[in-house]
Order: structure tokens, then sequence, then C-alpha cells
């Protein structure tokens, strides 16, 4: 099983951002984290799980102190698969040295820290509080700690973007010791600041392709849409399981689970959360609803989907892309020969 912990204070809220997030409440930091403690203590006593991995997620993890963390991982201590991926989310201008340190010494061996630029007028304009100099500076603190995994996010499609300033953003998060990327097309979702201001965005899918290929020049091999890793094991074994349909446990406010067919969501409200941190709303997954949901996700990633899992006339349509050259059959799996068609060819083959 995955265990995901959300942390949703921000020393900033990013102009894009629509994660469940707040910049006000710093005063219910510690009050949180005992919540975070209960809900978590209720849940792996209710399911006893092996956690296979553990990501910590915001938010902004690095805005709490390390030492509200440990008796998180003194709890989910029994429950974790000996070499279990721990991964947490930081942000530059909050992972000093002494957080980064603390947290390895936890038992955190996967760093991704929000960078998305190097730029510093990009950086502004996308309203992160960090500067270019300040990510590479965390970055390189991880790396002298000990820390093998580091992932460092990237946003292409910003107003003002072009093939050479992408080029020059990864070629500066690719001489850092790093072995994943995720990089991330800008999107203008409901409740930001960006929504509904087109003007910041722009739409150049051929931008897309000449970034994934420039990441390939450069030994990042894509796995998923938004993912590069130097290597197989330098793959996010938390998202992979994502993709790979595992159920998952999610801890905090705003957060999802996802387990015996049923996902279930926690209040997005830090003050409910904390008077009531195991009260959530149940959705019930139907067998369609499972199936889709495999499908969409197989078919954005290396994970692919069962060839069992399509009915006669699903079965024809996807033969019909096979001969097109957008979908490959390999051992009795799918896989999409192009992750930015994965949810146009699964609406294709299944409706």
């Amino acid at each position: 099983m995955l265990l995901y912990l959300h942390i949703p204070f921000c020393d900033s809220k990013c102009f894009y951002c629509a994660f469940n997030s707040y910049t006000t409440m710093f005063h219910l930091k510690e009050n949180y984290m005992k919540a975070l403690y209960l809900e978590l203590k209720t849940s792996l006593e209710k399911y006893q799980p092996t956690i296979e991995t553990l990501f910590i997620g915001g938010g902004t993890p690095s805005t709490i102190l390390a030492k509200h963390f440990a008796p998180i991982f003194d709890l989910i201590q029994p429950y974790l698969l000996e070499n279990a991926e721990i991964t947490t989310e930081a942000n530059p201008n909050s992972a000093t040295l002494q957080w980064q340190k603390e947290m390895y010494d936890l038992g955190v061996n996967r760093i991704s820290f929000g960078v998305q630029s190097f730029d510093d007028d990009k950086l502004k304009f996308l309203g992160r509080a960090h500067n270019g100099q300040k990510a590479i500076q965390a970055v390189n603190i991880a790396y002298k700690i000990g820390f093998k995994n580091i992932n460092c996010d990237l946003i292409y499609g910003v107003a003002n973007d072009t093939l050479k300033s992408v080029k020059k953003d990864i070629d500066i998060m690719t001489s850092l010791p790093i072995n994943h990327i995720s990089a991330y097309s800008l999107t203008l979702e409901e409740g930001t600041k960006f929504f509904d201001q087109k003007r910041v965005k722009i739409d150049d899918e051929e931008l897309s392709v000449q970034l994934f290929e420039y990441l390939e020049t450069k030994g990042f091999k894509q796995y998923e849409i938004s993912n590069f890793a130097l290597s197989n094991e330098a793959r996010s074994q938390h998202n992979l399981g994502y993709w790979k349909y595992k159920e998952y446990l999610g801890i905090g406010a705003g957060a999802v689970g996802c387990i015996n067919n049923k996902r279930y969501y926690a209040t997005s409200e830090i003050d409910q959360f904390i008077s009531a941190p195991n009260t959530y709303e149940i959705e019930n997954l139907s067998e369609e609803d499972i199936k889709t949901e495999r499908i969409l996700l197989g078919l954005r990633s290396v994970v692919g989907f069962e060839k069992s899992l399509l009915n006669e006339d699903e079965f024809e349509r996807a033969k019909e892309l096979i001969e097109n050259g957008q979908l490959v059959l390999k051992n009795e799996q799918f896989f999409a020969l192009n992750y930015l068609l994965a949810d146009e060819i699964a609406l294709y083959v299944i409706n």
C-alpha cells in the first residue's frame, strides 16, 4: 500500500497553484501535526498495511520543523517495507541545511524540489518565493547531505517561454546532481490567481515535444506524461504505484485515499480537520469506474493496461490504433506510443 501525507501550509501562494494550501494559518501547525498523527494511527490500526512508499506533499512540507515529523516516523516504522521509498517535497526557500539533514536522519531518502525555473523574472511572474540561485543551493545541499534520489519540478508553457529559454532551464537543472525531473505544462485552474488570464499561458504542443526530446538527449527518459528519470531505479515508485492502481492511504486535510474500491476524501479545511481528523466523504467505485481509471492511468505511463480489460468492441478499436501507430501490444499489455495523446486514445477505445 502507498501512503500520502498532506501538509497544507505554504509561505506564499503561487499564482498557478490549485492545491489545498494556506499561507495565513501557521498558528495551527502543531495542532495540525497532532491531528495528522491521530488520523494516521487510526488508519494504520484499521488496515494493518505494508507501506511500500511514503510521500509527504503539500503545500510545503519544509515549512514544518522536522521535529514535528519525528512522532509520525516512529508510528509508521513497524509498517514500513524494508528500503521503502520515502519522499518529501520541499521549496528552495525553506529547505535549509538543518531541515534537510534532520529529515534525512528521520529516514527520508528522496527529495523533490519545487524549482519550476532558474529565471528570476519567470519565478516572480509565477509568484514563487525563491530565486534561481537559492534553488541551485538547495539541490547541492541535498546531495552533500547524502540524498541520492533528487527530483526537480519544471514548469513550461508560461508566457514568454521559448524553446531556447526552457532549454536553458533544463541545462542548469541537468548540471545539478539530480536523477529525476517532473516537467509540467502550466495549467489555469479555477480558484487560482491565474485563472481566466489566458495571456499568462502559451499552448504549444510542439514545445512539449521538443522539450521531451531535449530531456532525452540529456539522458532523462520519459516514463510518464510529466516524469523523466536517468534510470529505471530513479523512477518515482510512489507515482508508479498510483499508475499501477495500487491502494493508497491519504492522510491530512484535503488528502484522498483509495482502499477496497472506495475513494475517500478528507475535509480540506484545516480547523475542521483538527477537530475531526477521521471524517470522510466516501465514493464507491464501480467496476466500470475502475476499468476506465486503469486504462487512463496506464496509457499515461510505462505501466500500460491489460488486454483483458477490454471487451470485444473495445479490442477492435484498440487494434485500429495499433494499425495507426498510436498503440502497441506487448505481452498482453497495451501501451501508448505518445503519452500526450493518452487521454484521447483511452476515450476512443472505451467510448
